[in-house]
């Protein structure tokens, strides 16, 4: 069957509600493609419209995690859509063959999808259906989103298509605002991925019940079950940031860019960050215990050598010197008085002494009590230096009244010509 005159299909390789997909060549530019055709626009007044949607919503994104929009028309009175073919399995297929999937494969499977749900966001696209079904691996295993069938515009509430209160997406992957009834956000994508990797890793969806109302209530009621209970071997950075996106309140869920930004760079592996390189610390100077030998800690403890610990020096009886000083005096190379040369330091000193005594010497001989006029002399005097005359020898007293020659006043004591003494 040939579609617009140039694509041609060969083999159907999925069917949904409302079209079905098929392998295809394009004969004009010669590769293949895939080409999906709407089969409910009898039956669904609205399928005719949210298949344009569609069109004009994935045709909006040109992103490597997201399949391209290569042509939208018309073919007798069918609506088909034009994709590029994505050459592997989705990841609904994947999980029915393995059960799940180890985390370093997990971890690229998040990094791409929130990759290709950022691109939509920015651009204000809402996805709203994200499931494992949705999400295709091409033959080198690179994430590809597709069917953007009930993805509407942030801009315009009524792009879905949908009466009001109704819910669209699966239960099974659907946020918990959403089952509320509220507009889906660029949140709400987060989540449903949040619920596929829990899938990928564990095998199972967060929340499983009877009905599709019993999951509702799961997701807005009941907390996940960490995988690491389940028995999943994965690191706790990896466990965190998942429940993180599994969070009940919107507004505590990362962003798809920041999703992306976290897997690609690894975190999930919990490695710590690097520090900043810490700069050289100067070596200490060596230290002297009380015994004398250098060492890293005091004698009877248990200080490892090195440790910054402070210690005071032992108490020592009044008069004697501490054992220290000593020390100090021989480590600094015959130094003393504050690092002055012990040369410089017997020179000052005797400088010193000297001043003093010749002090000393001036004061006792200039002294008031050593003075020749004061101090009689203890010897005999010279006959150039006669002593001098007494007043009584120079000046006898005079006679007269009753006193007679004989009786006239005696002189007093003194010194003789000679220079002996007078006596009675």
């Amino acid at each position: 069957m040939l579609i617009a005159g140039r694509y041609r299909l060969k083999t159907a390789i999925g069917r949904g509600a409302m079209g079905e997909v098929w392998r295809a060549y394009d004969e004009m530019l010669g590769r293949p493609v895939a080409v999906k055709l709407l089969i409910a626009q009898n039956s669904d007044p609205t399928a005719a419209a949210r298949f344009r949607l569609e069109a004009q919503t994935a045709g909006r994104l040109q992103h490597p995690h997201v399949v391209g929009v290569v042509d939208f028309g018309e073919q007798e009175g069918r609506l088909f859509l034009v994709m590029e073919l994505v050459e592997g399995d989705s990841l609904h297929r994947v999980l029915a063959q393995a059960g799940s999937l180890p985390a370093e494969e997990v971890a690229r499977i998040a990094a791409q999808a929130a990759a290709g749900l950022a691109d939509a966001h920015e651009q204000g696209i809402v996805h709203r259906d994200i499931k494992p079904g949705n999400l295709l691996l091409d033959a080198v295993g690179s994430v590809k989103i597709g069917d953007f069938g009930i993805a509407r515009f942030m801009d315009d509430p009524g792009g879905a298509l949908t009466a009001t209160g109704q819910i669209v997406g699966t239960s099974l992957y659907i946020a918990p605002e959403r089952a509320l009834g509220k507009p889906a956000g660029p949140p709400s994508d987060v989540y449903s991925l949040g619920c596929v990797l829990y899938q990928l890793l564990t095998g199972r969806t967060p929340f499983n019940a009877d009905s599709p109302i019993a999951v509702l209530h799961h997701h807005l009621d009941t907390p996940p079950v960490p995988p690491r209970q389940l028995g999943v071997a994965l690191p706790p950075a990896f466990e965190n940031y998942l429940l993180g996106l599994l969070a009940k309140r919107p507004e505590d869920r990362p962003s798809a860019r920041q999703t992306a930004e976290w897997f690609a760079a690894g975190s999930w592996r919990g490695r710590p960050e690097p520090l900043p390189a810490a700069a050289p610390r100067p070596a200490p100077e060596p230290r002297t215990t009380p015994s004398g030998a250098p060492s890293g800690a005091w004698p009877g403890t248990n200080v490892p050598p090195g440790s910054v610990t402070t210690y005071a020096f032992p108490s020592t009886a009044t008069g004697s010197a501490p054992a220290h000083r000593g020390r100090r005096r021989q480590r600094t190379g015959g130094r003393a008085l504050g690092g002055v040369p012990r040369s410089r330091t017997v020179g000052a000193i005797a400088a010193v002494v000297v001043f003093l005594a010749a002090l000393l010497i001036g004061i006792a001989w200039f002294s008031p009590d050593h003075s020749s006029a004061d101090t009689p002399p203890t010897g005999r005097p010279s006959a150039t230096n006669p002593a001098p005359a007494t007043p009584s020898a120079l000046n006898p007293p005079p006679t007269g009244g009753d006193n007679g020659p004989d009786q006239q006043q005696a002189p007093k004591k003194g010194k003789n010509k000679r220079g002996g003494d007078d006596k009675d």
